[in-house]
């Protein structure tokens, strides 16, 4: 059986990882990721484009200050994208927050395993809980990147737009604003609960060491005479 203080810190790295898990599942069901706002203008209405959407599902409006406005459109990403290259970066985002997901997951179980046994040292052990945590928070991070990219780059929400509203030509579409949301910085604590996670593991693994120095050392000081006796 593990010692209380073993059990103590696994189990808090648990909490840490599997919170960390269900952060991920929060931004996964969440639209909140991004939100963003086209100046429209042209011959019939002068305004803007409010797009808010996350990984698979969002809504947007209009706010003209004058012409007519449509009501709120609610819409499928994945359905709305016919550019190639932003569905497939889009696609890319979502298997790496799944991926994310698993190795999470993993971690958490592997947490939980070692806070009530003793395995050996092998991916069993805390290697095993540092590569989840570790993977787990690359994955987040790269999702990251790869959905601001698409975004700011390949001009998502403008493509977003135009699919949703095809009576207004492209030279309507005025400058583009985004504001991210707190489903897109959810990554940041995902990616801090993994660094916690690894760093408890981390001070139990030096705490153990330094303990079976200190059982080490009354044999090495002790006098020849009586370690023969």
């Amino acid at each position: 059986m593990p010692t209380t203080k073993k059990t103590l810190m696994f189990l808090l790295s648990f909490f840490t990882s599997f919170g960390a898990f269900v952060v991920v599942c929060s931004m996964l069901g969440t639209q909140e990721w991004v939100s963003s706002i086209i100046a429209i203008s042209d011959s019939s209405s002068n305004g803007s484009l409010v797009i808010v959407y996350g990984l698979f599902r969002g809504n947007s409006r209009q706010e003209f200050s004058h012409g007519l406005e449509e009501s709120k459109k609610d819409f499928g990403v994945l359905e709305k994208l016919n550019n190639s290259s932003q569905r497939t970066l889009h696609l890319v985002v979502i298997l790496f927050l799944v991926l994310s997901l698993c190795t999470l997951l993993l971690s958490s179980g592997l947490t939980f395993y070692n806070s009530i046994s003793n395995p050996y040292q092998t991916c069993l052990g805390p290697v095993g809980v540092y590569t989840g945590s570790g993977l787990g928070a690359f994955f987040i991070f790269m999702s990251m990147i790869l959905f601001v990219g698409n975004t700011q780059s390949n001009h998502l929400s403008e493509d977003l737009a135009q699919t949703l509203y095809q009576p207004y030509p492209a030279a309507a579409y005025g400058g583009t604003t985004h504001s991210y949301g707190y489903s897109f910085w959810l990554t940041l604590l995902v990616i801090l609960l993994s660094i916690i996670t690894v760093v408890i593991i981390v001070f139990y693994q030096k705490a153990r060491y330094q303990r079976k120095q200190e059982q080490r050392r009354p044999m090495e000081y002790a006098p020849r005479d009586g370690i023969l006796f």
